[in-house]
């Protein structure tokens, strides 16, 4: 595989239940998602076959199910992490997720966590 082999998510904006006060245990916050999968697509770019590479549609569809009705973290690195692990769960052997609560610190546009792993991160 070739390390810079990689498949982008930009930009992915759901609302979530996210933080440590009262508050963002009860409403949906936005949460900013980027994604950087690593896969080989050196056959699908050959063949120009889905079945080729890694379903980023999927694992896109998978994230967005989490995210908006079935998690509730305390920490945008929890959230992180598991968002990490669905990516692996589904095939992809290294990910970079960033994780961002937007307008959550005054005067930034956005405070958040970027984080990296692999499947050994997740061995049990």
């Amino acid at each position: 595989m070739s390390p810079e082999d990689r498949i982008l998510i930009k930009d992915l904006h759901l609302r979530g239940i996210i933080g440590i006060n009262e508050d963002e245990r009860e409403k949906k916050q936005d949460i900013l998602i980027n994604m950087a999968i690593f896969a080989d697509v050196s056959t699908a770019a050959q063949s120009d076959d889905i079945n080729d590479t890694l379903n980023y549609r999927t694992i896109t569809k998978a994230i967005i199910q989490y995210v908006e009705e079935d998690s509730a973290h305390f920490t945008v690195e929890a959230l992180a992490t598991a968002l990490a692990r669905i990516a692996i769960q589904y095939g992809a052997p290294r990910v970079i997720v960033r994780v961002e609560k937007p307008g959550a610190l005054r005067f930034a546009a956005s405070v958040g966590v970027e984080i990296e792993r692999t499947p050994a991160d997740f061995a049990v």
